[in-house]
């Protein structure tokens, strides 16, 4: 994000806001700002003037759960401001709530004209994009209507109905029309000789498909509480490391990150359930992989998430019979990638309503399910999710690609992700000099999950669905995969593996983090092991705040790129915690101490990505451009740390 915009989130909703709580609604490609509820704008436009003027920042908008700012009219020194208007906004589910307070700084009475424009144009996310697509919308009408106490915005296409109302009090004195299709809600406020008017707005947003009542708080104060109490009660019993009062601080600030991101999901058996939505502001919304990794982040501290998750993908997860016409990757006993509940994706302009392209997040289900059984003992849940853990695996032995290539396999999905890893930008999966691999692809750190997912399930399955043949049928695949792996992926020159195989089993050469995740997963044997994880970090591979996914000094490598020399912390996460698990608990502090002091750098809170920019040169971590600022995974990379080095 830029300076400009700043972030209110909490579940499903987010609001980006300027520097006077304003929103523009401008289409530029930037970072999106406006108020948003299930992929939706709900809020185009909402801009304040008093006096028919702009008033100027004297303090602008400061990052927090609340945007609070204090506004003056346009003045010099020898002309005192008239008033001072203090403003305050929040959100909650489905709702945005502000007060306006306007105080008078003069020793007689004063009227003065309030106003706000606001307007609501329903584009979906998917419109505000950098590519600058455009995407028919035919029959689509906008209304119009004013309320008495303010007025209400609604948008129409087919059955596709959405509706936002922005309510005052006191009541506005006029609602006027603009010429533009924005209202004006207009306010004479009579003020006593240094006396203060108040009006609160509260703006309710109803997208298409909710059912949910929404409660309406009184003001930003008491949605603050809410917020407050909710943070709190996610992080009470948890015990931060004394000895290092900066990944405590992390800690707690991941914690009350992941208290605002969890959305709603509904279950297998019709159950309400809240899961770790990816990251504001461009993906609000249930994405399996990320849902996954955060989940397993925070399981020896906080099980639930794990438990919520799994049941919400056992849910999506494709069907034995899939519906003529559905994507080709939408494979019966898939986990889905990422759940989209927004106009195009029902008129299914955009793949993504359901959407399946992921090649890890089926194993990653698994070895989710396997680790929240081993924490807790929960070996019902075990039983409830057999039937769909039986399918993942079958998916990954049969469509994955496990039985006929070997490996995990996926293929450029027209109109979808080229790549469906982790790092699934088109060009991330590469070769040193930067070619791209044709045909089909086995990328290295899928291939350590789904080992990790066929020890899991091969454990649940003896220990708790008494299934002794199948435990040792998965066992075997098991150990088949990790003889392959060393067969194929290691490179010998380089005593590193390979980022992938091309569709002829020719190694794709970059040397890149992703071995990082094998340490993770255990598929490397220990002399292996101990070779990646000090490669791992050498000066090109760790710039200092966190080790690179791609190693500096190859051609590909450039410190900008979203997946070819930035910085993940999730990334990261997982890779301290593949160094302790082989021992290499030195090099696994030193990753855990550069993203601290990364996040403290920044406020205590880790970004989606950073910049490759390395520490010697850069004694400040450069921020990447357009990450996501409040992300699931990484809120939740501290207490991996935590898990990886205790308090050292």
């Amino acid at each position: 994000m830029t300076d400009r915009h700043h972030l209110l989130v909490r579940g499903e909703t987010f609001a980006a806001v300027g520097d006077r709580g304003d929103i523009s609604g401008v289409r530029g490609g930037g970072p999106p700002d406006g108020l948003f509820v299930r992929d939706a704008r709900h809020l185009s436009r909402w801009q304040l003037t008093v006096d028919g003027a702009v008033p100027e920042p004297l303090a602008p908008v400061a990052s927090g759960d609340t945007a609070r700012c204090v506004l003056v009219p346009r003045g010099g020194r020898d002309e005192p401001p008239a008033y001072t208007v203090f403003r305050e906004q929040a959100v909650t589910d489905g709702v945005f709530i502000e007060t306006l307070r306007v105080t008078g700084n003069r020793p007689t009475p004063a009227t003065v004209r309030l106003a706000v424009t606001a307007d609501a144009d329903f584009a979906d996310q998917f419109e505000l994009r950098a590519d600058h697509r455009t995407y028919a919308k035919p029959g689509a009408v906008r209304t119009r209507h004013v309320l008495p106490y303010g007025v209400e915005f609604g948008y129409r296409r087919g059955e596709w109905h959405s509706v936002t109302t922005v309510s005052a009090e006191p009541a506005p004195d006029a609602v006027e029309e603009t010429g533009t299709g924005a209202r004006r809600l207009v306010w004479s406020l009579d003020l006593a000789p240094h006396g203060t008017a108040e009006v609160v707005l509260r703006v309710l947003a109803r997208p298409h498909g909710q059912k949910r009542a929404v409660r309406v708080p009184r003001s930003p104060a008491a949605v603050s509480a809410q917020l407050i109490a909710e943070e709190d009660a996610f992080a009470e019993g948890i015990t931060f490391p004394t000895g290092w009062p900066e990944l405590a601080a992390a800690c707690a600030r991941g914690l009350a990150d992941l208290a605002a991101l969890h959305i709603p999901a509904t279950g297998p058996d019709g159950e309400d359930l809240r899961v770790p939505a990816g990251g504001a502001p461009w993906f609000l919304t249930l994405l399996g992989r990320d849902a996954l990794l955060t989940s397993l982040f925070v399981l020896p501290y906080r099980s639930r998430p794990a438990a919520h998750t799994l049941a919400a993908l056992a849910a999506t997860q494709a069907p034995a019979h899939t519906a003529p016409g559905a994507a080709a990757v939408a494979q019966p006993g898939k986990i889905v990638h990422e759940v989209r509940h927004g106009e195009l994706a029902h008129f299914g302009q955009v793949p993504y309503g359901r959407y399946y392209g992921s090649v890890d997040a089926t194993p990653l289900f698994l070895v989710l399910l396997g680790a929240y059984v081993e924490h807790t003992g929960d070996t019902a849940t075990a039983r409830r999710l057999e039937a769909p853990a039986r399918a993942a695996v079958t998916w990954m032995l049969d469509h994955g690609g496990l039985t006929s290539r070997g490996y995990l396999v996926y293929r450029a999905d027209r109109g979808g992700l080229a790549n469906q890893n982790w790092k699934d930008s088109p060009g991330a999966i590469c070769s040193a000099d930067g070619t791209r691999p044709s045909g089909a692809v086995m990328a290295a750190g899928a291939q350590g999950y789904a080992y990790d997912a066929l020890r899991r399930t091969a454990w649940l399955a003896r220990t708790v669905w008494a299934d002794e043949t199948y435990a040792q049928l998965l066992e075997q695949a098991a150990g088949d995969l990790r003889d392959r792996f060393q067969r194929d992926f290691w490179m010998p020159e380089h005593s590193f593996p390979a980022l992938a195989l091309d569709g002829d089993g020719r190694q794709v050469d970059a040397l890149a983090s992703d071995a990082g995740h094998l340490l993770w997963s255990g598929l490397l044997d220990k002399e292996y092991g101990e070779l990646v994880g000090r490669r791992l970090l050498e000066p090109d591979f760790f710039s200092g705040w966190g080790v690179r996914t791609l190693a500096a000094g190859q051609p590909a490598y450039h410190p900008l790129s979203y997946h070819r020399g930035s910085v993940w912390p999730h990334d990261n996460a997982l890779i301290a915690l593949g160094l302790a698990r082989y021992g290499l608990h030195d090099e696994a502090r030193t990753v855990a101490h550069g993203l601290v002091d990364a996040a403290t750098a920044a406020g205590h809170r880790l970004p989606e990505v950073l910049a490759g920019y390395g520490r010697e040169g850069h004694p400040e971590p450069v921020p990447y451009p357009y990450a996501c600022v409040r992300e699931s995974r990484s809120a939740g990379v501290p207490l991996a740390l935590l898990t990886a080095v205790g308090g050292a």
